[in-house]
């Protein structure tokens, strides 16, 4: 079973420059379609100063600092047993090319299901730009399948 300590637990900040090449193979990636995520005079036609990042983009920041690899350690969960459980964005503000995000995150909650054998861990992430306006928050389960 995963510590319950790990509840209030705050994750190392992540920090992300936004540039325009990764935005751009990240909107090929995922299949987008709309100009406005791979070209700048259509993003700037549509309003932005510079191409904004896809809906999901936010949720690499973690990742690409080794903080979710990190998390994961530290919970002493497998990655042979891990499940995506869910994931949501609200955004208050676009994050464009030239940007910088930081994402800080904690643990909110940790239970379990189907006596043990399902394990839930959700956290939650503030990310703000370069200017600290917050541009979007984040939460995410992930399910440890014993």
């Amino acid at each position: 079973m995963i510590d319950r300590k790990w509840i209030g637990h705050e994750l190392p900040a992540a920090v992300l420059p936004i540039e325009r090449t990764r935005l751009q193979f990240f909107a090929k990636a995922i299949g987008e379609t709309d100009p406005v995520y791979v070209d700048r005079a259509a993003a700037q036609a549509a309003g932005y100063p510079d191409l904004p990042a896809p809906p999901t983009f936010l949720f690499a920041a973690e990742l690409d600092a080794g903080v979710t690899d990190k998390l994961l350690d530290d919970l002493g969960i497998p990655l042979a047993n891990l499940l995506h459980g869910e994931q949501s964005f609200v955004y208050h503000c676009p994050v464009c090319v030239g940007d910088t995000v930081t994402v800080r995150s904690k643990i909110t909650d940790i239970y379990d299901k189907k006596n043990g054998a399902l394990e839930f861990v959700v956290k939650t992430s503030r990310v703000t730009n370069q200017d600290d306006v917050l541009v979007a928050e984040l939460s995410t389960t992930i399910v440890y399948r014993h």
